[in-house]
């Protein structure tokens, strides 16, 4: 049986013909961030209180990818482009519980 995660992070790995009008996630290396956080997460013993779900499309800005949502705190990041940028996540935010504001989208994003 699996525990209950405290944090769920989605990335975003949505695949679109190339040239499509919004973008994709996926033309931006997603599944590098994807597989980054998990080695990340599994080599800070947060397996089980944070899990990792690569997904499809979360609504945007596809063009400024990857996106990746850490829930339950419905923070959604925007450029998350290495291993900088999922360091400071899971220290600042998973960990310390202070979002990453360089990397947030912006609050009309969510509208």
């Amino acid at each position: 049986m699996l525990p209950k995660p405290q944090k769920h992070v989605f990335v975003c790995n949505q695949v679109r013909a190339p040239g499509h009008p919004f973008g994709s996630c996926s033309e931006k290396k997603a599944e590098d961030v994807f597989m980054t956080f998990m080695a990340e997460v599994r080599a800070r013993g947060l397996d089980g209180r944070v899990q990792v779900t690569n997904t499809g499309c979360l609504g945007g800005p596809c063009s400024m990818g990857p996106t990746v949502i850490v829930y339950p705190d419905a923070v959604k990041y925007h450029k998350v482009e290495g291993a900088a940028d999922i360091v400071a996540i899971i220290e600042g935010h998973l960990v310390g519980g202070v979002p990453v504001e360089r990397l947030k989208v912006p609050a009309e994003a969510w509208s």
